[in-house]
C-alpha cells in the first residue's frame, strides 16, 4: 500500500514525478542503463547491417560506373569502327562511280569512232555517187552538145563529120 500513499502524495503535491529530486539517482541508473543497451544494440546489429549495405550500394555504384566506361568507350570504338566503315563505303562508292564513268565514256567513245566511221563511208560513197554523178552528166552535156552542134550544123547546110564535131566540143568542154 506504500505505492498507494506515494501516488497520493504526488496528486497532493500537484508536480511532475519525474522532476522529483528523490527519485533522480533511480531515474539515472535506468538512463545510463538504457543508453547502453541501446548502444550495444545499434553498434551489434543495426549499423553493421547499415555498414554492409552502404558498402553494397557503393560497391554497386562502382560497378555500374566501371560498366558505363566500358560501355562508353565501346560505344566510341563502334562509333570509330562506323565512321571508318562509312568513309570506306563512301571510298568504294566513288571508285565504282569512277570506273562506270570510265566504262560509259569508252563505250560512247567507241560509238562516237563508229558512227565516226559509218559518217565516213557514207561521206565517201556519196562523193563516189557524185563523182559519178558528174562525169556521167558531163559524157551527156558532151553528147547532147555534139548532137546539137550535128544537128546546128547540118540545119545550116554545112556538111562536117562526126570527128570533127566531137573534137570541137570536146575541146570547149574543158575548159
Amino acid at each position: 500500500m506504500a505505492t498507494e500513499t506515494d501516488a497520493a502524495k504526488a496528486a497532493e503535491s500537484g508536480g511532475l514525478p519525474q522532476l522529483d529530486f528523490s527519485t533522480f539517482p533511480n531515474q539515472i541508473f535506468w538512463l545510463l542503463v538504457t543508453l547502453v543497451v541501446i548502444y550495444l544494440v545499434l553498434s551489434k546489429v543495426a549499423l553493421p547491417r547499415i555498414a554492409s549495405v552502404l558498402a553494397e550500394r557503393q560497391g554497386t555504384i562502382t560497378n555500374d560506373i566501371a560498366a558505363a566506361e566500358e560501355l562508353k568507350a565501346k560505344a566510341a570504338a563502334a562509333e570509330q569502327a562506323y565512321d571508318k566503315a562509312l568513309a570506306d563505303a563512301r571510298a568504294e562508292a566513288q571508285k565504282i562511280a569512277g570506273e562506270t564513268k570510265a566504262e560509259i565514256q569508252a563505250e560512247v567513245d567507241a560509238a562516237m569512232a563508229k558512227a565516226d566511221a559509218e559518217i565516213a563511208a557514207r561521206t565517201a560513197e556519196s562523193e563516189a555517187r557524185i563523182t559519178e554523178i558528174r562525169a556521167g552528166a558531163a559524157a551527156a552535156i558532151k553528147d547532147v552538145a555534139q548532137d546539137t552542134a550535128k544537128e546546128v550544123v547540118s540545119a545550116m547546110g554545112v556538111d562536117i563529120d562526126a570527128a570533127a564535131i566531137k573534137a570541137v566540143v570536146t575541146a570547149r568542154t574543158k575548159g
